[in-house]
């Protein structure tokens, strides 16, 4: 908590009850490991209040992060709410991942307060937190909202809390991840209608040093949520962004991952299934992942929502304990990486994978 006091909102008893239990257990853990410091978990937890009032509960906020379902029209109302109640100098953000916080700033009645306040889970180990800036907020809300983000505590380290300059779907991290779902479901689906085994899709990007494999951390997020991502980015940035025939027809048959017990995979509840590593589709290539990725941080420079390419590569690490792909680009991949990237769009007929001007120029 940081030392604030801090009000939880939903709109039944049922999930806040649900969202406390969450927090105790995990700051009873950390009491049990000796990780807190200068407070007991129950301490920490009589520093919390619950409601379902929304309105009573914005009335005395100094900041307001909604983190509700991933549905603009949802966001914007309780913006607009938040907006209507709070106090005059309250900021409001959102935790959203990719929608637009000037689209929810629209509803607000302060739009100068508005901002994205974006942590990665699990929040209390991830060290980046993502601060969005919109065409209208003023400097004062970002500097607020940085500040803040700073002073809350993370296991892992210090807080890396970049300035994401222009409000543009999927901000940093998850716009540099954002299109390598492009080729993973076109070699889905090339492998499906080829007889070829799934796993050997996931073998082609399977990283030992990584906890789970590409398909695997699919199905344990939820299909239904890597499909709205999808859906979301082929309206805001290219129709290459639509999900699969795979994808799909998984959505369709409730067949969502671990959720449900089935999905790319088998599962039996949380444990992951066993994949045998032996043979690969040859589909796809760590090599190609990270140019594709590289490749958007391009995009990103290009569209001015970062300064420098060592931002992107921080905030990567920050957010998911991986290195980002700007330094690999710049140590020797300038000239090959957009040949591969012209050979693979070309193959695919996937527009949006080609490298952009940037790139080619190699002066990223």
């Amino acid at each position: 908590m940081g030392g604030y006091q801090v009000t939880l909102v939903d709109i039944k008893d049922e999930y806040i009850d649900s969202g406390i239990k969450k927090i105790q257990d995990g700051l009873e853990k950390l009491e049990s490991k000796k990780k807190l410091k200068n407070s007991t978990a129950a301490q920490l937890i009589s520093q919390i209040e619950k409601t379902t009032d929304l309105i009573n509960a914005v009335k005395k906020a100094d900041l307001i992060l909604e983190a509700v379902t991933e549905d603009l029209a949802i966001k914007k109302a309780v913006i607009e709410t938040a907006g209507n109640n709070a106090p005059a100098h309250c900021i409001l953000a959102s935790n959203t991942s990719s929608m637009s916080i000037q689209k929810m700033g629209e509803a607000s009645r302060r739009p100068d307060k508005v901002c994205g306040i974006h942590f990665f889970n699990p929040a209390p180990l991830m060290r980046l937190v993502e601060v969005i800036k919109t065409e209208k907020s003023s400097e004062k809300t970002i500097e607020i909202a940085r500040t803040w983000a700073k002073n809350l505590p993370c296991l892992q380290g210090k807080r890396y809390v970049p300035i994401v300059l222009k409000d543009r779907p999927g901000f940093i991290a998850n716009r540099i991840q954002a299109p390598v779902s492009i080729a993973i479901s076109w070699a889905l689906d090339y492998a499906v209608a080829h007889n070829v085994p799934i796993e050997y899709v996931d073998n082609d990007l399977f990283n030992p040093v990584m906890p789970m494999s590409p398909l695997i951390l699919l199905d344990y997020v939820g299909l239904d949520i890597s499909f709205s991502i999808s859906k979301y980015f082929e309206s805001a940035l290219h129709p290459d962004f639509k999900p699969g025939k795979v994808l799909t027809e998984k959505i369709e048959k409730n067949e969502l991952g671990m959720k449900t017990g089935k999905g790319l995979y088998i599962w039996n509840g949380k444990t992951p299934p066993e994949v045998d590593r032996t043979h690969k589709a040859n589909l796809l290539s760590l090599d190609l992942h990270v140019a594709i990725q590289a490749n958007e941080g391009c995009r990103l420079l290009e569209e001015g929502v970062v300064k420098d390419w060592s931002t992107i590569d921080k905030t990567m690490e920050a957010g998911f304990n991986t290195p980002g792909p700007m330094q690999f680009l710049v140590d020797g991949n300038r000239e090959r990486w957009p040949k591969l990237l012209e050979v693979f769009a070309e193959k695919t007929g996937k527009e949006y994978l080609k490298p952009c001007e940037l790139m080619k120029s190699g002066k990223c």
